[in-house]
């Protein structure tokens, strides 16, 4: 049987300095767990732009349609800020997540317990903190036609059309529900179906799935605005929310900040089951390239290696192998061990980049 693949676009940044320690680990995978994945790499964003003249190159797009899983690490930088719109380095990004369709977003905010005095909340509040936001990612508002800045009269006018199918909404709800299934069978679903027909549709759709389909999960309906407001009081009431591709877009920004640090976040962005049935993916971490620290040692890689960990519990079936790379990052933390991003007050142990994925290499041998 052929090894899973694994397409790597380390992009621009810190990208290739985080990505470095993921394939690290994906080497201690190999040599001590036997579990071997056929890795190719290629360029995305500016990186590409440079070389191809183009954000994405049709090859690499091609490359991506094929692999079992497709790892980024970041795209963009200030030099390409002059470009047109259409070949800015994000352009690359948003061509991958539309061309293979992956229209659900899991982010988690975790607070593992060694950095809850870094969140802007009380400890007790954010202490512990596990919950997913899946965010429909390739429809709604920001793909929704018509769309523009248009002159109407003697003044210039911006529209954006927020717009969901049926069966849109169907799919990104059975994500969630599926996932709830995985977690503590408990989905929130966030819209503002007090103000927005596209809302009702979305509650009356999920609700309908639910019904139909997965009676056993429990399912309520918020308000996106009392979701935000929910979010800051007790965070912990959550397990799963379902939101749109707006909504979900500044609700994960706020449940990453609760957490108390950008460079902890992972992402897995999930479309259809392809032939071997599981679903057409990416992983990246949530934070951007940092051109300011680039090339410097500075990176904190834990949200790209734990976008990694999430590439082996929903790509390849490792879920136990996930939980083993977890619980290393956990360990390393509760140790002592910091980042830049994650000295705080109370001390620890300053380490580069690379000393960091050397740290949780470590805390995975000691884990056999």
């Amino acid at each position: 049987m052929a090894n899973p693949s694994i397409l790597i676009l380390a992009g621009d940044g810190i990208g290739p300095e985080v990505m470095a320690e993921v394939k690290k680990i994906i080497g201690w995978y190999d040599a001590k767990r036997g579990i071997s994945f056929d890795v190719s790499e290629d360029l995305v964003g500016g990186c590409a732009y440079d070389k191809h003249g183009t954000p994405l190159h049709d090859d690499t797009m091609a490359k991506a349609q094929e692999v079992d899983a497709v790892l980024l690490g970041a795209v963009g930088g200030p030099k390409y800020d002059v470009l047109d719109f259409s070949v800015k380095p994000e352009r690359g990004l948003l061509r991958l997540r539309k061309e293979m369709d992956l229209f659900s977003n899991l982010r988690p905010a975790q607070c593992f317990d060694a950095l809850a005095d870094f969140s802007s909340l009380k400890k007790d509040v954010v202490a512990g903190l596990d919950i997913v936001i899946v965010r429909e990612l390739t429809s709604g508002v920001y793909f929704g036609e018509p769309r523009g800045i248009f002159t109407e009269g003697n003044e210039r006018v911006g529209i954006n059309t927020q717009r969901y199918t049926e069966s849109e909404i169907a799919r990104v709800a059975r994500s969630a529900f599926e996932l709830a299934r995985r977690r503590n069978n408990k989905v929130c679903s966030m819209e503002k179906a007090n103000v927005m027909e596209s809302g009702i549709l979305w509650r009356e759709v999920v609700q309908e799935i639910h019904d139909k389909e997965y009676p056993d999960v429990e399912l309520s309906h918020m308000y996106a605005d009392a979701g935000a407001m929910q979010l800051c009081r007790w965070p912990k009431q959550f397990d799963v929310i379902l939101t749109d591709n707006l909504f979900g877009d500044l609700l994960s920004d706020m449940a990453a900040m609760l957490t108390g640090s950008l460079g902890m976040l992972p992402s897995a962005s999930l479309g259809a089951p392809m032939a071997n049935g599981r679903p057409k993916a990416l992983y990246e971490p949530v934070h951007g390239s940092a051109p300011d620290i680039a090339g410097q040692g500075k990176a904190n890689p834990i949200a790209c290696i734990l976008s990694f960990a999430m590439a082996l519990r929903y790509s390849f079936d490792l879920g136990d192998e996930a939980t083993r790379l977890e619980q290393a990052v956990e360990k390393v933390l509760a140790d002592g061990v910091r980042t830049a991003d994650l000295m705080g007050p109370e001390g620890g142990t300053p380490v580069s980049t690379s000393a960091m994925g050397d740290a949780v290499i470590a805390a995975l041998d000691a884990s056999l």
